[in-house]
């Protein structure tokens, strides 16, 4: 990363993550527009948005919506588990998910692998909201990693495995691989639970498609879920889910009870949310093999 990025003229990011479908993003003020080893990096204010962070002009992550990706990829896993208490989060450089695990007491082990020491530094400097003290929280072990090898190497075992990804390409390429995935499946306990960024089905369904069929190759309940995040364009956002115990089928008053027990405080996620969740409209069941 360069030493002293410049801001640059404010204007308009389009993004082109999709072959034939873009979106585009005004931008009030540029604060940050360096390239690190591994991709750009750019934050801009946006008027509806607030700060935005952006990767190879692909956004990552907004002030405004991050709370529903976060919510939906930490508190369905953790919940419906019970009894979770090593997590292990793969990508996440912004603190977001960190911060959403790190809000269960019960939870007395996060280790978080992010292959970009300038996402966690850029975080901590500009988007300071999203990781809200997540990174000094003690419970959390943070390790600048490519998360591919950290997961064929580990001897380690999670409750929870949450992979929060960019997309399919440049470094979060390998992360969508049945090599990952089976490593993964090994590095989980017994009623262990992996959760996945699937990208929009409606654009992206070859990505999920490939998840689920590595999925049913290893675990006996692979399915997804859903919940629309606004900066993603194309509808409702997947996120992949696999296990070997029975924890997608808890009852709502059983996920009810450890909500309250929880005591946190939440802007989209809730029990009924949660079950609802895994409703999957016919396009997208079609999706899974």
């Amino acid at each position: 990363m360069t030493d002293t990025p410049q801001p640059k003229t404010p204007g308009w990011t389009i993004e082109k993550l999709h072959a034939d479908h873009a979106q585009a993003l005004r931008e009030t003020i540029v604060h940050y527009d360096s390239q690190t080893d591994h991709q750009r990096l750019r934050v801009f204010e946006n008027p509806t948005f607030g700060r935005i962070l952006t990767l190879d002009d692909v956004v990552q992550v907004t002030e405004r919506d991050n709370f529903i990706y976060h919510e939906m990829l930490t508190h369905v896993p953790i919940l419906a588990h019970g009894a979770a208490r090593r997590v292990l989060i793969i990508g996440g450089g912004d603190g977001g998910m960190a911060k959403e695990v790190l809000k269960h007491d019960s939870v007395s082990h996060v280790t978080m692998v992010e292959i970009d020491a300038g996402v966690v530094d850029f975080s901590k400097a500009y988007l300071l909201g999203i990781s809200d003290g997540a990174f000094d929280d003690p419970r959390l072990d943070l390790q600048i990693a490519d998360g591919a090898i950290f997961m064929r190497d580990t001897t380690d075992r999670f409750d929870v495995i949450i992979v929060d990804s960019t997309d399919p390409a440049g470094p979060g390429e390998v992360l969508f691989t049945e090599g990952f995935y089976g490593h993964a499946a090994r590095a989980l306990t017994e009623d262990g639970i992996i959760v996945t960024q699937n990208g929009v089905p409606f654009l992206q369904g070859d990505e999920l498609t490939g998840t689920m069929r590595a999925f049913q190759a290893l675990f006996s309940d692979a399915s997804c879920y859903l919940a629309t995040v606004p900066t993603y364009a194309g509808g409702p956002m997947a996120f992949g889910w696999g296990t070997n115990g029975t924890a997608r089928h808890a009852d709502l008053s059983t996920l009810q009870a450890r909500f309250e027990a929880s005591s946190i405080a939440t802007d989209y996620y809730t029990p009924a949310i949660h079950q609802a969740a895994f409703a999957l409209p016919p396009y997208i069941s079609r999706l899974i093999p």
